[in-house]
């Protein structure tokens, strides 16, 4: 069964070879506010009036009919219909020989609106950073600069202390760095994982027993491990990255104890006869828990939740590395009310 115009999702204009409209979908109708029955069977350059961000006219600028005989179509670029509405258009010259004469011009048209979110998100993205950035080196460069005039007057656990928090902030700008890092290679899908054996038992006990060194209590905390675990091939530092995110946002949003499953999953196509499939972890905690609204943005970019600090991308750049070991991460409601962040990690095979 053919596809209608009208059921494409993008706007679709398709003139003849002697530059006449005979195709004008639904959704071109949309995006530019021309009904389809006022421009069939009119030339290109007057049902279609494109004009570029300088105000020539696009159709005599580019001039398909006539121009080069080698070019197969236009990239897609901003364009600007009458009144200034702007439109993203891309052109495909269709010759029956690679030189001969163009016999249609399929024409393809889409709002500006997923663009601009984009660039919305990337200023955002810049933005956060800075400010981010702004504190620490501020912090930096005041107590350097403070040591650096005035040494002689302080005394040496003065100068310890100074320096310590230097040193705090300093680490601070690197885990951004390195978030920012692993962002850009998360979105432009370039995020490489190094699989070994992991124990992903002693990961967990690892991670609490730096909470606790920290100042927490031990009580605070619970393991729970189901044998047997199947052996598992990860990449070490990324599941460490995953699990001190989802500890650390327990420990420090959440309320009460928290708890740290460990045990086998099934296979999604069989639960019944329990197939290995990988390893599941669970960390939730008893603290408010997190908004039902809140739930389908948790793992967006940004994302803090309410009286949250940072950068909101932590939860992001774990759900970015699980999905990269071929995983998945979900967030519901703990049975004490707080938080439960549940990833899977299939078995999977070592990278060679």
């Amino acid at each position: 069964m053919g596809v209608h115009p009208d059921d494409l999702p993008d706007g679709l204009v398709v003139a003849d070879e002697a530059g006449r409209v005979s195709c004008f979908n639904a959704a071109a109708a949309r995006l530019t506010g021309i009904r389809p029955a006022d421009v069939l069977g009119r030339p290109l350059e007057s049902a279609l009036p494109l004009e570029d961000l300088e105000g020539r006219r696009w159709w005599p600028l580019t001039d398909p009919y006539r121009g080069l005989a080698i070019r197969t179509g236009q990239p897609e670029r901003n364009l600007l219909l009458p009144g200034g509405h702007e439109v993203l258009v891309s052109v495909r010259y269709v010759r029956e020989h690679p030189t001969g004469p163009v016999r249609r011009l399929v024409i393809t048209l889409r709002g500006t609106e997923a663009r601009r979110r984009t660039e919305l998100s990337h200023a955002e993205l810049i933005a956060t950073v800075a400010h981010e950035l702004r504190s620490p080196l501020t912090s930096v460069k005041g107590f350097t600069a403070t040591l650096l005039a005035k040494w002689e007057r302080f005394t040496d656990d003065q100068k310890r202390l100074m320096l310590e928090t230097v040193d705090a902030d300093a680490n601070r700008v690197t885990r951004l760095i390195a978030e920012l890092l692993d962002i850009s290679r998360i979105d432009s899908g370039r995020l490489e994982v190094r699989r070994q054996p992991v124990d992903i038992t002693a990961a967990v006990r690892r991670h609490v027993q730096a909470h606790t060194a920290a100042g927490q209590a031990p009580e605070r905390f619970c393991i729970r491990v189901r044998e047997p675990l199947p052996r598992l091939w990860a990449d070490p530092d990324k599941i460490d990255q995953v699990l001190g995110n989802l500890l650390e946002n327990a420990v420090r949003h959440g309320e009460g104890t928290v708890t740290i499953e460990v045990a086998p999953s099934s296979s999604p196509s069989s639960p019944h006869q329990q197939e290995c499939a990988g390893t599941a972890v669970t960390v939730s905690d008893e603290g408010p828990g997190i908004p039902e609204e809140s739930m389908a943005r948790v793992f967006t970019r940004f994302w803090r939740g309410s009286k949250r600090g940072g950068t909101g991308l932590g939860l992001y750049i774990v759900k970015g590395i699980v999905e990269a070991h071929g995983g998945t991460i979900t967030v519901d409601r703990a049975r004490g009310g707080g938080a439960r962040f549940r990833f899977t990690l299939p078995v999977g095979t070592p990278a060679w």
